[in-house]
């Protein structure tokens, strides 16, 4: 096959599998044999295109491809009588509809479709690492090599995490709808969560060699802006996209050239990205139109607009900062919010201040195996002058992380201790 059509399905399918998902979804109610029917179209492509040439329109023949899958699926239900009855009725329904008719029902309403597939794949039956595996799969139209190779996790277990998440929502006969009324802010949350999930694994990455993987950063940016278009009045769904905007803005700085961490404080400010960081503060003030308090979401990307404003790291309001922290806190009480305001206490007040608060959560146990609390905690150390205290909690945070450029960071300020305890002794 030419490169260039190899090039040409991969694009497309990325751009075009959701929507094809959902439709089929909805005709077929079963997002299982969806996704079956679409890669059926997918591989009808793979034959035909490299020779017929890449169609003025692929998205359009994809779906109707899938569409002709599709109408021999449910005649094949229907003739075996398999459990899906009512899908047997449905041709039934159907059978003498003209193709105009067929193609409206698969075309109507797109966005709805799309929005009930975030939904579904996102839905609270599954768990966190099953409903990130299929929303990448299903609307990041993502294969399992490429989740399993950003997560560095066994295809396998990618593969059967995707299977469990189908036979699941099967099992448990979740519909392809969207929630309403207060199930819907339950709902929306899992949906948010998840695509928070992906985001911050392509900003930190958890472990291997690489500090960044921005494919998912990438991926994690199209889906929230997908859900912003399709949710205009939902402000969290903003407050998400404006942190994920503001954050991603700094991705070219977060690198150094041989792939090394450099820390916000010794980013060079020119490589952030203006129209990014423009996006962000654009879809703040969309949250600001739409009136009522701020989300979680909202007051993070309020706390990353801080940043994004203040060229150079001597004009970062860290005050405020400090302050929209402790607002953070109070609508999600979790000892990570509180061990980030301490860092942004430390750089308004001292790192005396911060350690006070640091030193409050050295007992707490959902910290006990997280390596940024030593880390935080030996910066503080290291810059009042206790070097040996600081050597002991930065190679404890060494040891605990998983990311290999991140160690090294750290071995690099045990490092930075040693020298200081040696210059000491002299």
């Amino acid at each position: 096959m030419p490169p260039e059509t190899h090039r040409a399905i991969h694009a497309v399918w990325r751009l075009e599998s959701a929507k094809l998902i959902a439709g089929l979804t909805r005709y077929v109610r079963d997002i299982g044999i969806a996704e079956e029917l679409a890669q059926d179209a997918l591989v009808a492509a793979l034959e035909q295109w490299p020779t017929a040439g890449v169609p003025n329109n692929p998205g359009a023949w994809l779906m109707t491809t899938a569409k002709h899958r599709a109408i021999d699926h449910l005649r094949r239900v229907e003739r075996h009588g398999r459990k899906h009855v009512e899908l047997g009725q449905a041709i039934d329904a159907r059978r003498d509809e003209p193709a105009a008719v067929l193609d409206a029902a698969l075309d109507d309403d797109v966005g709805d479709d799309l929005l009930r597939l975030v939904f579904t794949s996102c839905h609270p039956a599954l768990s966190s690492e099953a409903r990130v595996a299929l929303t990448l799969r299903l609307l990041g139209g993502l294969t399992t090599q490429e989740i399993a190779r950003a997560y560095l996790v066994p295809e396998p277990t990618i593969a059967q995490r995707i299977v469990r998440a189908k036979r699941t929502l099967a099992d448990e006969n979740v519909p392809f709808e969207v929630p309403r009324g207060p199930e819907l802010a339950a709902r929306l949350s899992s949906v948010l969560e998840v695509i928070y999930l992906i985001f911050n694994e392509g900003y930190s990455a958890t472990s291997g060699d690489d500090w960044m993987r921005p494919t998912l950063c990438e991926e994690a940016l199209r889906l929230g802006r997908i859900v912003a278009g399709l949710m205009p009045d939902e402000p969290e769904v903003h407050g998400l996209v404006a942190l994920m905007e503001i954050q991603a803005s700094r991705a070219r700085a977060r690198v150094g050239p041989g792939g090394q961490p450099v820390l916000l404080n010794e980013q060079n400010r020119a490589l952030w990205d203006r129209l990014l960081i423009r996006r962000g503060l654009a879809a703040l003030e969309r949250i600001d139109a739409l009136g009522g308090a701020r989300g979680p979401y909202a007051v993070q990307a309020a706390i990353a607009a801080c940043h994004a404003r203040a060229l150079t790291p001597e004009a970062t309001d860290w005050a405020r900062i400090a302050a929209l922290y402790a607002a953070l806190y109070q609508l999600s009480p979790t000892p990570v919010i509180e061990l980030n305001r301490a860092v942004a206490v430390a750089m308004a007040e001292g790192p005396a201040a911060g350690l006070v608060i640091v030193d409050a959560l050295v007992d707490e146990p959902a910290l006990a195996r997280y390596h940024l609390l030593p880390g935080v905690r030996g910066d503080f150390l290291f810059k009042l002058g206790r070097f040996a205290e600081a050597r002991v909690e930065l190679e404890r945070a060494a040891s605990l992380t998983r990311n290999a450029r991140e160690r090294d960071l750290l071995r690099e300020r045990v490092a930075a201790c040693d020298r200081a305890l040696a210059g000491e002794s002299r």
